[in-house]
């Protein structure tokens, strides 16, 4: 982690010198694009809108990169604004719809099914429609832990949510996979 740090260190300085401000940046897309997109796709499930969030993300970074005060991590902070991105996409999708949060966790359940993009077994189809069967906060806590390994202190700087609860919302989250799984 020190060596992704310091790493960071010489994107933002790059990005922050007016002559490469524009390659700095495309950096740093370059180097947590990927992450970000799969963080978000398995928030809000499609392609289609993963991308457009990916967009929206990275469009609000560059507006605030230049007022970063690297008290956080870089990807962390990316993670943050992707995270608000999802959830806010999520939530105007409901009232747009006037769909309750069953519906909608429903919806993205059935859209597994017929996605020609997902590249998953059986196994991984099924986890994927247990993991939204748990509520919006567990959700992004399995994930965050589970697919990409993340620290509870990391997480902490993401969520804004104490590492003990942390650790609570996933060991519920486990229990209610465990569970799922133990029903089907």
């Amino acid at each position: 982690m020190a060596d992704e740090k310091n790493n960071d260190k010489e994107l933002l300085k790059i990005f922050h010198n007016p002559d490469s401000k524009n390659y700095g940046f495309s950096l740093i897309v370059n180097k947590y694009k990927q992450r970000i997109y799969w963080h978000i796709r398995r928030l809000v499930i499609t392609h289609e809108d993963s991308d457009d969030l990916v967009q929206n993300t990275f469009i609000k970074a560059w507006k605030s990169l230049d007022n970063f005060r690297e008290e956080s991590q870089l990807y962390t902070w990316l993670y943050r604004i992707a995270t608000n991105e999802a959830l806010t996409f999520l939530n105007k999708k409901r009232k747009r719809f006037f769909i309750p949060i069953n519906d909608v966790e429903k919806e993205l359940t059935n859209h597994i099914e017929t996605d020609s993009l997902f590249t998953g077994d059986e196994i991984q189809k099924k986890l994927q429609k247990a993991i939204l069967t748990l509520p919006e906060k567990q959700r992004i806590v399995f994930n965050m832990k589970y697919f990409e390994e993340m620290k509870y202190e990391d997480m902490e700087e993401v969520l804004g949510t104490s590492v003990g609860a942390l650790k609570a919302s996933y060991h519920h989250a486990v229990k209610k996979i465990e569970k799922y799984f133990e029903n089907i």
